[in-house]
């Protein structure tokens, strides 16, 4: 409104202050809705992530969206008539404020030496973008920023045929190795499966729940890769390999891809030696590989089992019967029910069997008595060949095949780099697989695999919707692509902070290049919007004609126009900066996360108001001369 208020006199009547404040809403509110409308197809990828990356960041979709929608609305009904109410008196000049005027005498000089050199300005554009896409081609990546949950989780594998016993003291002596360490406040450990249906947890697996004391009570300069990397070298016990992650995402990732590591590899087929084989030697050729900590193969041999065969010759001597010797089996090793107590609701069965001492050794069940009618009570061994056989301690399969896996965790490195060398150490050993057994790659590569799939599909879609809001909006094919070139520019700013920054690509840094690429095109579109103003304001004044138009007219009205724009631009991205800045130093829970997203906003956002406020005026004089040189007069775009 401002453009309009400085060509009134100061005290206007209520029919002139009305008439004002209709016409300029009729200027900026096509900007305005269309501008929004860009905003929020932007996010269009963001409502379409699914998996964990949707249920995080879909709600910031949705809150966003509903803002916008909202401040849309209001611009264009409700401002204006709150603008009818309190906006009175006498209107002072732009020029009265101060903050204004001296940003403008600081914008023009540096605006017109960049319309003077217009070739120089452009390189240094096309420089900088070059610039940035080889940052980008050096920049890791990850599927999502790891959140500091405040706690670790230690998950040991031991041997497979460990004893309950051995399983007991391996667990007290870890908890007491970890309690030393002056950062832990509390260990709380399990071996086996807790008491739960859906853990089906082996003995040999531990899992230990490490609770940290607050950072500040941590010894000088220590992190907690500092932390864990003391605490791997402290629990280094013999057959013993140890694993390290954190509760909520080892939940998470044992849920969602039923791999407890970041990473796994699993290998499908018929048969259970064979997948173990082939799992030893992919073992083996990530070992060495930068990033992989943790490499392990999930045992699917080596487990102990009691085979007790009854020899049905002896026990027709006896005679007994099999079901006779599989009762004293069952009664003295598992348990025979008994009866049934009830206490109020709850009920408990009532078990018996032989007491630890009778049943702890091969030698112990050997002695077992076996009552017959005639001859007296005979050891279990007379009747029943008792020995040790290996087998499988857990099978797992996976769409109706055998499956093992080789886990491992990734430290040090980004998981995409480390993942893709794995995967070139692989491709030569997969021809050798005979035929039915494959490779899979799970754990946190599979949900990476699919937001980037997601995000694939839906960007070029969401461009060409941007692009047709634009057109609709210009109704002119070249002004939509020339506010669309401002993207890759912005974008280049977003880059270069986070790869000084040493931040991976993630879902969470996508997120933050998404909502900067709908800003970008906002700024530049109301840019746009500005600047083809003061070209119907030089043609209403000069006419539309190459012998009318002189290029300094056209640079003048081109710096009038920008000018005019240069506040609302600098107050915009301002309120942004301020917002998003504090984020950068935050240090609570949830900061790891928040940080990749405002990083590219931050950069990008200073990058897009240079290439708008300075750039965007460059680009546009260079296309109005060649349109006076090529045609004769200068296209007008009039939004309405």
């Amino acid at each position: 409104m401002k453009n309009i208020f400085r060509k009134r006199k100061p005290i206007l009547t209520p029919e002139e202050h009305l008439e004002i404040i209709g016409k300029a809403s009729k200027q900026v509110g096509p900007g305005v809705f269309f501008s929004s409308m860009v905003v929020i197809v932007s996010f269009l990828p963001v409502f379409l992530l699914t998996g964990m990356e949707g249920k995080l960041f879909s709600p910031l979709a949705w809150t966003k969206t509903f803002i916008l929608l909202v401040d849309a609305f209001l611009a264009i009904t409700l401002a204006p008539v709150l603008i009818s109410f309190f906006l009175h008196g006498n209107l002072k000049p732009e020029s009265a404020n101060p903050i204004t005027r001296t940003l403008e005498k600081l914008y023009r000089p540096v605006l017109k030496l960049c319309l003077k050199w217009k070739s120089i300005v452009i390189g240094i554009g096309v420089l900088s973008l070059v610039a940035g896409i080889i940052m980008f081609t050096r920049l890791g990546s990850e599927f999502m920023p790891p959140l500091d949950e405040g706690s670790i989780l230690f998950m040991p594998i031991s041997m497979p045929d460990v004893s309950n016993s051995e399983a007991k003291r391996i667990l007290q002596v870890q908890d007491k190795l970890i309690k030393s360490l002056p950062e832990v406040t509390n260990v709380l450990g399990k071996a086996g499966r807790a008491n739960t249906a859906t853990d089906n947890s082996p003995i040999s697996m531990i899992e230990t729940v490490i609770l940290l004391k607050p950072r500040n009570e941590w010894r000088p300069g220590i992190t907690k890769d500092d932390i864990i990397n003391e605490l791997n070298e402290k629990l280094q016990i013999p057959g013993i390999r140890n694993g390290w992650t954190q509760p909520i995402i080892n939940r998470i990732n044992m849920l969602s891809t039923g791999i407890r590591t970041d990473v796994g590899v699993k290998v499908f087929g018929q048969n259970l030696d064979t997948i173990y084989a082939f799992a030893q030697k992919i073992k083996n050729q990530l070992e060495g590989i930068p990033g992989v900590q943790d490499l392990y193969v999930e045992p699917i041999t080596g487990g102990k089992y009691i085979d007790i065969t009854v020899k049905r010759d002896e026990i027709s001597r006896y005679g007994l019967s099999v079901d006779d010797v599989n009762a004293v089996v069952e009664s003295a090793l598992g348990g025979m029910k008994l009866t049934t107590t009830v206490e109020g609701r709850q009920r408990f069965s009532v078990n018996a069997r032989f007491g630890q001492d009778f049943r702890n050794n091969i030698q112990a069940i050997k002695r077992l008595q076996v009552q017959t009618m005639g001859f007296g009570p005979v050891p279990l061994e007379a009747v029943a060949d008792i020995t040790i056989s290996e087998g499988p301690p857990m099978i797992n399969s996976e769409n109706a095949l055998l499956r093992g896996t080789v886990l491992f965790n990734v430290r040090g490195r980004d998981l995409g780099s480390t993942v893709t060398e794995a995967q070139k150490k692989l491709n030569a050993m997969i021809g050798e697989m005979p035929k039915g057994y494959f490779l899979d790659w799970s754990g946190q590569w599979e949900n990476q695999l699919r937001a980037n799939r997601t995000l694939k599909i839906v960007m070029p879609i969401v461009l060409v919707i941007i692009f047709m809001v634009l057109y609709f909006t210009y109704h002119s094919f070249k002004e939509s692509l020339l506010t669309m070139i401002t993207v890759p520019f912005s974008l280049t700013g977003g880059v270069f902070l986070v790869y000084f920054y040493h931040v991976n690509l993630s879902v969470a840094v996508a997120v933050g290049f998404i909502a900067l690429f709908g800003m970008a095109v906002e700024l530049a579109m109301l840019m746009t919007i500005y600047l083809n103003q003061a070209m119907i304001n030089l043609v209403a004044d000069k006419g539309n004609s190459r012998d009318t138009i002189s290029k300094a007219d056209l640079r003048e009205y081109i710096i009038a126009g920008a000018t005019k724009r240069l506040r609302p631009v600098i107050m915009t991205v301002s309120v942004s900066l301020f917002g998003l800045i504090p984020i950068l130093w935050a240090t609570g829970v949830g900061s790891d996360v928040m940080r990749p997203i405002t990083i590219p906003l931050i950069g990008g956002t200073i990058t897009t108001i240079i290439y708008v406020l300075f750039v965007t005026p460059v680009v546009l004089e260079m296309v109005k001369e060649s349109e006076l040189k090529r045609n004769g007069k200068i296209e007008i775009i009039n939004v309405k």
